[in-house]
């Protein structure tokens, strides 16, 4: 009996621990920022937990000439500001969905407001979320954990009777 409060003890606390481990973790800046570059520093940034269940890492790099812009984020919280997303979200880098509809009825005459999203002439979209450089943590299986225990300790209760 004593081995399986032990056993349960620490199953405890091991999804006491792991409760920080549910979420894919990504980091979020930008490249005007100091150390998220093309040369990406760690060190400097602290990784986020991604809000949604089915979340991935995104890094989105943007050039036109020599000027290069390169933003990195979860997934989720780019896909409430950019609408060319490829529809294609699986690991692996890809080129951006065109828009048709994007300012389609709209005439202006200021070009620096970029309503049509063509002011880039490269944009890739590269989407991560198996390997640890993405931050990824696995998912905790606390439940089979607790089951897995429970079972032992009915297992060895019933062999001490």
């Amino acid at each position: 009996m004593q081995l399986c409060a032990a056993l349960f003890t620490v199953l405890v606390v091991l999804s006491t621990c792991d409760a920080q481990g549910l979420g894919l973790w990504c980091y979020k800046c930008v490249s005007t920022h100091p150390g998220c570059g093309s040369r990406f520093d760690w060190r400097w940034y602290w990784s986020y937990t991604c809000p949604g269940p089915n979340d991935k890492c995104v890094k989105i790099i943007e050039r036109k000439g020599a000027e290069e812009i390169i933003t990195r984020d979860c997934l989720s919280s780019v896909q409430a500001i950019r609408r060319d997303i490829p529809a294609d979200v699986y690991e692996g880098c890809r080129p951006a969905a065109k828009d048709v509809k994007l300012a389609q009825y709209v005439f202006n005459d200021i070009d620096e407001l970029d309503i049509r999203r063509n002011y880039y002439d490269n944009t890739t979209f590269c989407f991560c979320d198996f390997d640890h450089f993405c931050n990824s943590v696995s998912k905790p299986a606390t439940s089979i954990f607790i089951t897995i225990a429970m079972f032992l300790c009915v297992t060895f209760s019933s062999f001490q009777h």
